[in-house]
Protein backbone atom coordinates (compact mmCIF):
# COMPACT_ATOMS: atom_id res chain seq x y z
CA UNK A 1 0.00 0.00 0.00
CA UNK A 2 1.42 3.50 -0.95
CA UNK A 3 2.27 5.57 1.70
CA UNK A 4 1.59 9.28 1.45
CA UNK A 5 4.36 11.91 1.33
CA UNK A 6 5.20 13.84 4.43
CA UNK A 7 3.29 17.33 4.02
CA UNK A 8 6.81 19.53 3.76
CA UNK A 9 6.84 22.38 6.49
CA UNK A 10 6.97 25.69 5.72
CA UNK A 11 10.66 27.58 5.26
CA UNK A 12 10.98 30.28 7.80
CA UNK A 13 12.33 32.48 4.79
CA UNK A 14 8.92 31.56 2.61
CA UNK A 15 7.09 32.86 5.79
CA UNK A 16 8.83 35.78 6.18
CA UNK A 17 8.49 36.68 2.35
CA UNK A 18 4.26 36.00 2.40
CA UNK A 19 3.99 37.96 5.60
CA UNK A 20 6.28 40.68 3.60
CA UNK A 21 3.69 40.43 0.68
CA UNK A 22 0.52 40.28 2.68
CA UNK A 23 1.37 43.75 4.44
CA UNK A 24 1.37 45.38 0.78
CA UNK A 25 -1.79 43.64 -0.02
CA UNK A 26 -3.25 44.97 3.44
CA UNK A 27 -2.45 48.51 2.53
CA UNK A 28 -3.91 48.48 -1.19
CA UNK A 29 -6.77 46.36 0.02
CA UNK A 30 -7.55 49.66 2.39
CA UNK A 31 -6.90 51.79 -0.26
CA UNK A 32 -9.37 50.27 -2.26
CA UNK A 33 -11.77 50.37 0.47
CA UNK A 34 -11.61 53.99 1.05
CA UNK A 35 -11.73 54.59 -2.75
CA UNK A 36 -15.19 52.83 -3.00
CA UNK A 37 -16.15 54.52 -0.01
CA UNK A 38 -15.43 57.78 -1.88
CA UNK A 39 -17.30 56.85 -4.41
CA UNK A 40 -20.54 55.45 -2.90
CA UNK A 41 -20.56 59.00 -0.60
CA UNK A 42 -20.69 60.83 -3.87
CA UNK A 43 -23.41 59.09 -5.23
CA UNK A 44 -26.96 60.37 -5.50
CA UNK A 45 -29.03 59.43 -2.72
CA UNK A 46 -29.04 59.50 0.93
CA UNK A 47 -26.03 57.69 2.70
CA UNK A 48 -26.48 55.65 6.08
CA UNK A 49 -23.73 54.97 8.17
CA UNK A 50 -24.65 51.10 7.82
CA UNK A 51 -23.85 51.12 4.00
CA UNK A 52 -20.80 52.81 4.30
CA UNK A 53 -19.02 50.34 6.84
CA UNK A 54 -20.46 47.91 4.94
CA UNK A 55 -19.05 48.69 1.51
CA UNK A 56 -15.63 49.44 3.12
CA UNK A 57 -15.76 45.76 5.32
CA UNK A 58 -17.07 43.93 2.05
CA UNK A 59 -14.42 45.89 -0.39
CA UNK A 60 -11.89 45.61 1.95
CA UNK A 61 -11.96 41.68 2.44
CA UNK A 62 -12.74 40.96 -0.67
CA UNK A 63 -9.94 42.37 -1.83
CA UNK A 64 -7.27 41.01 0.86
CA UNK A 65 -8.62 37.53 0.34
CA UNK A 66 -8.38 37.64 -3.04
CA UNK A 67 -4.77 38.83 -3.68
CA UNK A 68 -4.00 37.06 -0.65
CA UNK A 69 -4.97 33.66 -2.18
CA UNK A 70 -3.13 34.76 -5.42
CA UNK A 71 0.11 35.63 -3.45
CA UNK A 72 0.23 32.19 -1.53
CA UNK A 73 -0.42 30.51 -5.09
CA UNK A 74 2.40 32.27 -6.53
CA UNK A 75 4.47 31.89 -3.65
CA UNK A 76 3.81 28.04 -3.35
CA UNK A 77 4.86 27.75 -6.99
CA UNK A 78 7.87 29.26 -6.58
CA UNK A 79 8.91 27.07 -3.24
CA UNK A 80 9.40 23.96 -5.40
CA UNK A 81 6.86 21.72 -3.68
CA UNK A 82 4.24 21.72 -6.67
CA UNK A 83 7.19 20.28 -8.47
CA UNK A 84 8.00 17.40 -6.13
CA UNK A 85 3.85 16.34 -5.87
CA UNK A 86 3.76 16.39 -9.47
CA UNK A 87 6.74 14.01 -10.08
CA UNK A 88 4.98 11.54 -6.96
CA UNK A 89 2.25 11.07 -9.36
CA UNK A 90 3.74 10.59 -12.30
CA UNK A 91 5.91 7.57 -10.71
CA UNK A 92 2.53 5.96 -9.95
CA UNK A 93 1.04 6.61 -13.83
CA UNK A 94 4.37 4.38 -14.94
CA UNK A 95 3.65 1.73 -12.87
Amino acid sequence: MPQPDPVPSPRPSTMQRFLKVFRVLALLSIVIAALAVVLVIQGEGEVHASLIIATALGVGFTVLLGTGLMALMFISSDSGHDEQAGRSHEKDDDE
